[in-house]
């Protein structure tokens, strides 16, 4: 779609809605959750393309916090479920139970599970089994969960924000690579400045607490959102350079810089580069362009491919992080 495009009457009047509403849902966000614009852009960013995000970030960070407030300003149905190492797949998707009708006969019955909702925070996915992690996967990728045979579909929008603390090692399990692939975003929620900090202090200990948000959107409207963020045009220049930056990730490819070659084990799939341009189409938009940059491309490497890049031992004995590597791909890339 080129720019005219956008000026027929439906698509022009759909992108001011588009930019209203996520104006907005800043506003509303940001009046409970403090300095956490970017974490909250990439949340959006998340939900106008459909994927799902998974938040890395220490405890006590308002991780549960921000969701919970994200789901309210959207006017979404909000389920959380709290990651045990007893949790078991059923738990997640629901299950079937016998119960007598009226004539005395036995049938089954569904008892839809909690993941049947709009926005679902999935906290510490890393403190349960692979085999309940599964139970995820699904619906991540098809929208329904299979219990007994039967498929029961999850009614969009269907948007999984799943939590991990990066320290606690002991009883917890990994999330696998093919799991950690379905995930749009990888965000590092980390501490706040000193003034943010305080402010959360003053607001939250005094006898007024802040009001509580007003929905903005509606299920109905998120889904119109998602069919014009796609439309969002991409030139065949960024969308070369989109591809280029991801392969660069891998150690065999040529492209690959001397940093990659030595400190990366695995790069990025393509699934990485379906998502980095999604991802980019609505960051455009947001800002207010009709047109995808290479500096969207860029700013989104990091949350895009962090958990899409593996590491080897030799970044870990010289105390280099994934997001240094990808530092190091962009800006190869940029000076190219």
């Amino acid at each position: 779609m080129s720019d005219s495009e956008f000026n027929t009457a439906d698509t022009a009047q759909l992108v001011d809605e588009f930019r209203a509403v996520t104006k907005k849902l800043r506003s509303e966000v940001g009046r409970i959750v403090v300095g956490q614009d970017e974490v909250v852009e990439h949340l959006l960013i998340t939900l106008l393309v459909g994927g799902h995000c998974l938040v890395t970030g220490m405890p006590g960070t308002a991780k549960t916090l921000l969701v919970r407030t994200l789901a309210d300003a959207l006017g979404l149905q909000f389920d959380r479920i709290q990651f045990t190492p007893d949790l078991m797949p059923t738990d997640i998707t629901g299950t079937d139970i016998i119960e007598d009708d009226d004539n005395g006969k036995r049938n089954w019955r569904f008892i839809p599970g909690p993941i049947f909702t709009n926005v679902l925070l999935a906290d510490e996915i890393n403190r349960t089994p692979p085999k309940t992690q599964a139970a995820l996967l699904e619906a991540m990728q098809e929208y329904s969960a299979t219990v007994r045979g039967t498929q029961h579909i999850i009614n969009k929008p269907f948007f999984v924000l799943a939590t991990q603390n990066p320290l606690e090692l002991e009883g917890t399990y990994p999330l696998p690579e093919a799991q950690l692939d379905r995930f749009l975003f990888n965000i590092m929620l980390d501490y706040l400045p000193l003034e943010d900090e305080l402010t959360v202090v003053q607001r939250f200990t005094s006898d007024t607490l802040p009001e509580p948000v007003v929905a903005c959107t509606n299920a109905e409207q998120i889904l119109a959102f998602q069919k014009l963020t796609r439309q969002v045009p991409v030139s065949q220049q960024v969308g070369r350079y989109a591809v280029e930056l991801v392969r660069s990730t891998r150690p065999e490819d040529p492209s690959a810089s001397p940093k990659v070659k030595q400190y990366v084990k695995f790069g990025a799939s393509v699934r990485a580069a379906l998502f980095i341009t999604l991802a980019a189409k609505a960051r455009a938009l947001m800002a207010g362009r009709y047109h995808v940059t290479t500096e969207d491309i860029d700013a989104l490497a990091a949350p895009v491919l962090r958990h899409r890049v593996m590491l080897n031992y030799f970044a870990e004995a010289d105390g280099l992080t994934v997001d240094d590597v990808l530092r190091d791909v962009v800006d190869q890339r940029v000076a190219a």
